[in-house]
């Protein structure tokens, strides 16, 4: 997937989710939501649990972070917990009431901040669910004065695909999230990080996010965590 520089986004959170609810207003449905109950219940509190573990190791102490995509902020209260003198604010296209830490609306694309706002922006399973992962990145560059990090899916192969396609449906579907596909190869990755003057620091790539025997599946070389600096 090539992303434009230019212009206006083919598409964002707001205009993917827009569109989900006019196609098929009745969704997500008694099977999704059943299955978005189960999956939570099985696998969210693991998931959340390890991805506080791992992606604390890379956030240093006594930075300010901005989360996109924050969700109920549950993640970032957690990192908070687990960082000395972190600070973490979100932002969603839709803030959830109740939300674990103060958290402001957006766009899907320009973040209400600004420059150098922040020490850091973090993406957690986010980037894949916009078509234009280059313009919500260059503003997360603008907000951030030194690093962004981002956990997210790769995409080898059309097996990749079809695996992180239902997994997105059964986490997802359920929430009323935009669910464009829009995984990324190591390499698309490596050509959207050199367009944004991003240099990998540290990476994980081996998050054991889901318990046996799902993880056979749907663990492994599917995920991975990246800090980036930005080139001064």
């Amino acid at each position: 997937m090539s992303a434009s520089a230019d212009g206006a986004p083919e598409n964002n959170f707001a205009a993917n989710r827009q569109k989900l609810a006019e196609k098929d207003p009745e969704q997500p449905g008694r099977a999704a939501s059943a299955v978005g109950k189960l999956h939570g219940r099985l696998v969210h509190g693991r998931r959340i649990a390890v991805l506080a573990q791992r992606l604390a190791a890379f956030i240093p102490p006594g930075c300010r972070l901005l989360d996109v995509g924050c969700g109920d902020g549950t993640l970032g209260a957690l990192l908070e917990q687990s960082v000395a003198g972190l600070s973490v604010t979100g932002v969603e296209v839709l803030p959830r009431t109740g939300c674990a830490i103060e958290c402001h609306g957006f766009d899907g694309v320009h973040l209400p901040f600004g420059d150098g706002a922040f020490d850091g922006c973090l993406f957690v399973d986010v980037l894949h669910h916009t078509l234009d992962p280059f313009t919500l990145l260059a503003d997360a560059c603008r907000v951030s004065r030194e690093f962004i990090l981002i956990k997210d899916h790769l995409a080898e192969t059309r097996w990749d695909h079809s695996r992180l396609r239902f997994m997105d449906w059964v986490g997802n579907r359920s929430h009323r999230v935009a669910l464009p596909y829009a995984y990324l190869s190591s390499a698309q990755w490596r050509e959207l990080f050199d367009r944004l003057g991003l240099t990998e620091e540290r990476s994980d790539r081996e998050l054991p996010l889901y318990p046996f025997p799902a993880s056979v599946v749907f663990g492994g070389r599917l995920h991975f965590a990246m800090l980036l600096r930005k080139n001064k």
